[in-house]
C-alpha cells in the first residue's frame, strides 16, 4: 500500500520529463506496475541498456522505500528520435 496521492502516471512523466528534457513520455499502468514509452533526442548513438539506465535513475524516486507508487516496470521502451 502507498502513500503517494495523486497520479502516479503523472509523476513518472515529470520525473523523466525532469531528467530528459526533450522526453515524450507514455506511461500507463495501476497498482504499482507500469509500462512505459520515452521517445528522446538524447537517447541517439546511446544502446538500449543506457537509454534504460536513463530512464530508470529518472523515475528511483518513486520506486524507494515499502510504500512507494511504483513497484514495478512492467514494460519500457526507449527510443531515439
Amino acid at each position: 500500500m502507498t502513500t503517494f496521492e495523486g497520479s502516479v502516471t503523472e509523476a513518472i512523466r515529470k520525473a523523466i520529463q525532469g531528467k530528459i528534457a526533450d522526453a515524450e513520455v507514455e506511461a500507463t499502468g495501476s497498482g504499482g506496475h507500469f509500462s512505459i514509452v520515452v521517445r528522446s533526442a538524447e537517447f541517439a548513438g546511446k544502446g538500449m541498456l543506457q537509454r534504460h539506465r536513463l530512464v530508470m535513475a529518472a523515475i528511483a524516486p518513486l520506486m524507494e522505500g515499502d510504500a512507494a507508487p511504483v513497484h514495478a516496470v512492467d514494460s519500457l521502451q526507449t527510443i531515439p528520435k
